[in-house]
């Protein structure tokens, strides 16, 4: 997968804040404004896509959550805890 700047900030769902961290990366608050982890959009030949990832303190670490065809859906996967 190719990473490209993506224009435009997604819609973050009910209960979450996105918080811009780079040109294609947001961190993602909870409700109670505690980070919960980051997305990031990427876009190839099929379209933009949105990865999900989550801080790991032991390892000091992102450990990925997966891949999404919506920002909702990478947004949801991190406040599920």
């Amino acid at each position: 997968m190719t990473t490209t700047a993506i224009l435009g900030r997604p819609r973050a769902p009910h209960g979450a804040d996105l918080v811009p961290a780079g040109p294609s990366l947001w961190r993602v608050r909870d409700r109670t404004g505690l980070i919960v982890g980051h997305i990031e959009s990427c876009a190839d030949a099929r379209g933009v896509r949105y990865s999900a990832k989550r801080f790991h303190a032991p390892s000091r670490a992102f450990r990925s959550l997966g891949e999404f065809w919506s920002a909702d859906e990478a947004i949801r996967v991190l406040l599920d805890r």
